[in-house]
């Protein structure tokens, strides 16, 4: 039997590392951080233990680019979503209303995201950090941005300390309250976005995450059930 190709190799490992984001995102939501282990998640994802330090120094650095993903793609929908807008203030409305919206439906997630940034490390420079670092610049230069290097840190600020407020433990602020200082700030109208007391748009924590994560393999691609069996 002919080697696989450099690009089926490649291949096969990005659906490994998607599997492994997918399933770290899964088990810190049902169990918490610290019950979950590093072999729990590779277990859940089908993958040898050894394989996830091939990808990711450490469980922090899995978990944080896993929320990084999560953040990204729920952001992506949000500004993707029908009706389409061009509007920068319309934009800027979802963005809040996406990631206000994590805070209130994936508060376990989105608490150890925060004490994770908090670590010496910081931010963990990852795809999924730099593409919702995109999107983020993206939207404050639709709203208007004329300095995007100054506009969007405090975006990014403004957004993490809202965050912040939502996750912590016995005296969380309410959405509504954080909502408003933050469309005060960007001066956008109380209907835009998804007001909270409207139904978001496919409705409120799907369990579901596959959709963020690409791990069916595409013609030509073994399955790893296939690939295990060579």
């Amino acid at each position: 039997m002919s080697p696989r190709s450099a690009s089926v190799n490649e291949e096969l490992r990005r659906r490994s590392r998607e599997r492994l984001l997918q399933a770290a995102l899964e088990l810190v939501s049902e169990r918490g951080y610290e019950a979950t282990t590093l072999g729990d998640i590779a277990d859940r994802a089908g993958s040898a233990r050894g394989l996830v330090s091939y990808y990711f120094p450490g469980k922090r650095q899995l978990v944080q680019s896993a929320v990084h993903r999560l953040m990204h793609r729920t952001l992506q929908e949000a500004l993707e979503r029908e009706p389409h807008t061009e509007d920068g203030r319309e934009r800027m409305a979802r963005a809040i209303d996406a990631i206000l919206g994590l805070a209130r439906d994936r508060t376990v997630l989105m608490r150890q995201h925060m004490a994770g940034l908090l670590q010496a490390e910081g931010f963990v420079r990852c795809p999924e950090q730099q593409r919702l670092a995109e999107l983020l610049r993206e939207t404050a230069v639709r709203h208007g941005s004329q300095d995007v290097d100054h506009d969007y840190p405090m975006l990014r600020s403004q957004l993490m300390g809202a965050v912040y407020a939502m996750v912590l433990p016995n005296v969380p602020l309410p959405l509504t309250t954080l909502r408003a200082e933050l469309f005060e700030r960007y001066r956008l109208d109380w209907e835009m976005g998804v007001p909270p007391d409207a139904e978001a748009p496919g409705g409120r924590c799907d369990t579901d995450l596959s959709r963020f994560f690409a791990t069916d393999p595409p013609t030509g691609v073994p399955s790893d059930r296939s690939d295990q069996s060579k």
